[in-house]
């Protein structure tokens, strides 16, 4: 793992865990240390039960996600972020234990799809914004290319079957919703 100079700190809502692609990459610059990830028990909870709800099927893997998630990835849980969750007012108030998080851990950013339910004004009172995870990673691999580009060829050289060039790992990034990324990383496709 590399290191940049004091990354910032985000919190992964479970929303942008849900696509595998997104998560893969997401988790891949965590790793490189680009940014901070921190996500708590709940919210890890909820993308396990949504994803199992909706594949079934899938339930076995789901649950080894999970726990290679867990192990991997043990610094990057939240904990006493509890107290703080009555004390907030969102428009859903499911999403609090969310902004709790963030709270405690210092973030700058909730990585969600969900904006609407964390409203600015709101947010502004802690010092933090929410940002999709396109904008997150493509921002991230603006201010650190040579980290984003690494981390993004660790996730290319992962998928095997079939294995991707990179030109066709930039469209697969396209097609997942990460097309802000895909055009950052584009000026670099040779080290992909």
């Amino acid at each position: 793992m590399s290191f940049v100079a004091n990354p910032f700190v985000v919190v992964l809502d479970a929303n942008v865990l849900f696509p595998f692609r997104v998560r893969d990459v997401l988790l891949t610059f965590t790793q490189e240390g680009l940014f901070r990830a921190r996500v708590t028990d709940e919210i890890l909870d909820e993308w396990t039960r949504n994803l199992i709800a909706l594949k079934p099927h899938l339930e076995e893997s789901v649950r080894q996600q999970e726990a290679a998630i867990r192990e991997t990835f043990e610094e990057c849980f939240v904990t006493g972020y509890q107290p703080l969750i009555a004390g907030l007012d969102l428009p859903d108030p499911d999403d609090r234990h969310v902004l709790a998080a963030a709270i405690r851990c210092s973030a700058q950013v909730i990585v969600t799809e969900n904006h609407r339910d964390f409203p600015s004004e709101v947010l502004d009172e802690y010092g933090v914004e929410t940002l999709g995870s396109d904008d997150m990673l493509a921002n991230t691999y603006d201010l650190y290319p040579s980290g984003g580009a690494r981390a993004l060829r660790r996730v290319r050289k992962r998928y095997e079957n079939p294995p991707m060039t990179p030109s066709e790992f930039l469209l697969d990034l396209t097609r997942h919703g990460l097309s802000k990324l895909a055009a950052q990383a584009r000026a670099d496709i040779e080290y992909l």
